[in-house]
């Protein structure tokens, strides 16, 4: 049974590592996985030993509650950067970015991209600054457009590596009590911004000297008035904000922070909608509901797949004997997590969390342990190496038609360079604090 369990999960991986390829969904391919390996547990004792063993039911909801938390997490925080976006809330953040220079704007773009990426996630972000600079940078000149979409990308994955908000990875790896928010910080936010600093430092002067062309930077959303796009920025990311508060002070579930800003979003949107219904154009899109058909469902049922595969791959016992075999054949845990990090930039880094979680147990290996937050970098920021290796890589590629062999041969190293010398800043952070 455990080897037709990983056999199905592995050709599964190789589908998920091919979507484009294939042309097949990888939610798709998740949610088969998932629900089959399952199946599987339940079905095959069954034939073979004539019951079905109480604690496969147990595991189920189990590992099905885990789940959840996760899915409703993203659910709110995708529900509520959908309704800030429709209300033009984020214009608050493009009018700061004003500047002479093509290299100064570009500056401006990753350092934003790397802190907004900490509050509203790297996939958002991506979107958010790959169309802005699409608006700033012409046609003409798309070899620099190609560069810094890169580099936002390189931004929204360093970003997201050092907040609990800021990544699927980190956000499980948080949820599931592996990571608290003061430690992941104090020691990720150094090695990540560098990991971004390093490629710019490279990439940074092909912008110099070239004048910037402030006049592509239009404004949407110009029938929302300001104190309402104003409003709804406050409630909707102050409530994002919160969501870590209220689990510190509180010790309140993650997920049930979140939509609990969520509600509080839905609910001041509804009045103001109210209010504004009849002075702008498509008024629906001001509506939580909207918002809600707007977010990206594929995605989450991705995620509820592969933590199902993965937890079905955790109950065989198959996890836990991985982890022992490279325990024995690397013996340091330090270089384990660096190699899985550039592992995760060839598959999908959603399954390779999922799998280190359930390969280390927490009373081996406690919350804040070194392990925890050194695969929130790795497995976060080696994602950079290929562009298919991250979500903010996927949606940069198919935004700006930017080439696999491309990326390789002009950031691919880049990106590794800086990626190793925020591993190894890491290191030495955790021999001093």
């Amino acid at each position: 049974m455990e080897a037709l369990i990983v056999l199905l999960f592995i050709v599964g991986y190789a589908f998920i590592a091919l979507e484009y390829r294939l042309h097949i969904d990888k939610a798709a391919t998740a949610i088969l996985i998932g629900s089959l390996s399952w199946v599987f547990l339940y079905t095959l004792p069954l034939y073979w030993y004539g019951h079905v063993p109480k604690h496969t039911e147990e595991a189920l909801f189990y590992h099905l509650g885990e789940a959840a938390e996760v899915l409703f997490f993203l659910v709110g925080a995708m529900t509520i950067v959908e309704v800030v976006d429709s209300y033009s809330g984020f214009q608050f953040l493009l009018r700061i970015l004003r500047a002479r220079t093509a290299e100064q704007f570009l500056g401006m773009i990753v350092l934003m991209t790397f802190f907004l990426s900490a509050v509203v996630g790297s996939f958002t972000t991506t979107l958010l600054m790959v169309a802005l600079l699409q608006k700033s940078t012409p046609e003409e000149a798309r070899s620099l457009r190609l560069v810094g979409a890169s580099l936002v990308v390189l931004a929204a994955n360093a970003g997201g590596a050092w907040s609990p908000l800021g990544d699927i990875t980190t956000t499980m790896l948080w949820i599931k009590g592996r990571i608290t928010e003061v430690s992941l910080v104090r020691r990720v936010f150094l090695p990540s911004l560098l990991a971004v600093l390093v490629p710019f430092i490279f990439l940074g002067r092909i912008f110099k000297g070239l004048p910037m062309h402030a006049e592509a930077l239009q404004e949407n959303g110009e029938d929302i008035p300001r104190p309402f796009s104003l409003l709804v920025f406050i409630v909707g990311i102050g409530g994002i904000l919160m969501v870590p508060v209220l689990r510190v002070v509180f010790r309140v579930p993650p997920y049930l922070a979140m939509l609990l800003a969520m509600g509080l979003t839905w609910l001041v949107t509804e009045i103001f909608y109210r209010r504004l219904h009849r002075r702008v154009d498509e008024p629906l899109r001001l509506r939580a509901v909207s918002a809600l058909e707007r977010i990206d469902t594929p995605s989450l049922l991705f995620f509820l797949g592969i933590l199902l595969a993965v937890g079905a791959l955790s109950e065989t016992g198959v996890l836990r004997w991985t982890a022992q075999a490279l325990e024995k054949t690397i013996g340091n845990l330090d270089l384990t997590a660096f190699l899985l990090g550039i592992l995760s930039a060839i598959v999908d880094n959603v399954p390779l969390m999922a799998a280190a979680i359930e390969m280390y147990p927490l009373t081996q290996f406690p919350t804040d342990h070194q392990l925890w937050e050194f695969l929130a970098y790795t497995v976060g920021v080696g994602g950079n190496i290929l562009i298919i290796g991250s979500a903010p890589g996927v949606i940069a590629m198919g935004m700006e038609r930017i080439e696999f062999f491309w990326y390789l041969r002009r950031i691919s190293g880049l990106a590794f360079l800086g990626y190793a010398a925020g591993a190894l800043v890491y290191i030495l952070l955790t021999e001093v604090i």
